[in-house]
Formats: structure tokens, sequence, C-alpha cells
């Protein structure tokens, strides 16, 4: 079983910031990648930042210079430090993670999401 429990989320007005956190936790042989990802209401869930274990990351355009993705690989967490805000970045944030597991009797492949951490950038 494996849990992804995000933090870090809630209401701030534009220009200002926020960091969120995601901890993935459970039989984690190793990591491949995690990310964020957000949904705006009636908008489709769109990728904001990832990060592969080796630290390679890429990022939306929308976020390019205000976003910064990294990672502390010793605490299989992911981190999201979000700056000069502004109120089309209101989404729920989700954090998808990219795993591998380690199994009875096999190491295996896993893709999961947490739960979402609502963020809210007033104008």
């Amino acid at each position: 079983q494996v849990q992804l429990v995000e933090s870090g989320g809630g209401l701030v007005q534009a220009g200002g910031s926020l960091r969120l956190s995601c901890t993935a936790s459970g039989s984690i042989f190793s990591i491949v990648a995690m990310g964020w990802y957000r949904q705006a209401p009636g908008k489709q869930r769109e990728l904001v930042a990832t990060i592969t274990s080796s630290g390679s990351t890429n990022y939306a355009d929308s976020v390019k210079g205000r976003f910064t993705i990294s990672e502390d690989n010793a605490k299989n967490t992911v981190y999201l430090q979000m700056s000069t805000l502004k109120p089309e970045d209101t989404a729920v944030y989700y954090c998808n993670a990219d795993l591998r597991i380690r199994g009875p009797s096999t190491i295996y492949q896993y893709n999961g999401w947490g739960q979402g951490t609502q963020v809210t950038v007033s104008s």
C-alpha cells in the first residue's frame, strides 16, 4: 500500500507565495519521478511541474520562472515552491508519483495520486 499525502495549500493574495509538500510512504523501493498537476473548476487536469529522481525538471510554460519543484529523496518528498502567484493559479493541486514498489516476491511499477490540496489566489 502506498500513500501520498499533500500539505501546504491555502488562500493567498496575488503576488504572494506558498509551498506545497507531498510525501510518499509505503513499501517504496525507489522513486522514478514525482510531480504536481492542477485542476481548476471546469477545466482538465494539467501538468505543473515534474522532477525525476536524478533531479531533471520540467515545467508548464505558465509557471516557468515563478514555481520551483524540488525533492528530498531520503524523505520521499517533493516540494513545489510557488511565488508571484496569480488568480489564474487557483486550482486543486495534485501530487503524482511514479514509483517502484516492493511486492511479496518482486518489484513492480506504481503510479498514484494524492488527494489534492486547494490553492486559492485572490486578486
